[in-house]
């Protein structure tokens, strides 16, 4: 634990740390926070981009969650997650839960008017699809 955290108050608790964030946040940018509730076994969104930078928590159950350059992972109920944005695509997002809900709150940076996500299409993920990484 770092000695700015260990000063924090009780009931605090800091989760997850992105050095150097702010450089990754586009000039005249707007902070959205974005909850997604997923029903029982929803694959989510399909492979997709996000206009800007994002900072996330599962808040309940748990999401398959797939980066392009990254193996999937499943993230639980407690655990944080980045995401670059721009270029880089969100191939998995979906609920890893056949019997329960699963439910992420995000907070995300881009540029105002932008849509929260833009969905990639079949031609362009077959031209990146060496840049996917098998489950390890």
């Amino acid at each position: 634990m770092s000695h700015e955290h260990a000063q924090m108050p009780p009931g605090v608790e800091v989760i997850k740390t992105l050095p150097g964030a702010a450089t990754l946040i586009p000039e005249g940018a707007e902070a959205r926070t974005i909850r997604v509730t997923l029903a029982p076994g929803d694959p989510g969104a399909p492979p997709h981009r996000h206009p800007g930078p994002l900072f996330g928590y599962v808040t309940e159950g748990e999401i398959l969650f797939e980066l392009e350059g990254q193996p999937p992972r499943v993230l639980k109920a407690g655990d944080a997650l980045f995401e670059p944005g721009g270029d880089v695509i969100h191939m998995q997002g979906g609920n890893n839960l056949s019997d329960a809900r699963s439910q992420i709150v995000v907070t995300m940076f881009a540029l105002p008017g932008t849509p929260v996500l833009t969905v990639v299409s079949a031609e362009e993920l077959e031209e990146r699809k060496h840049l996917r990484v098998a489950p390890a």
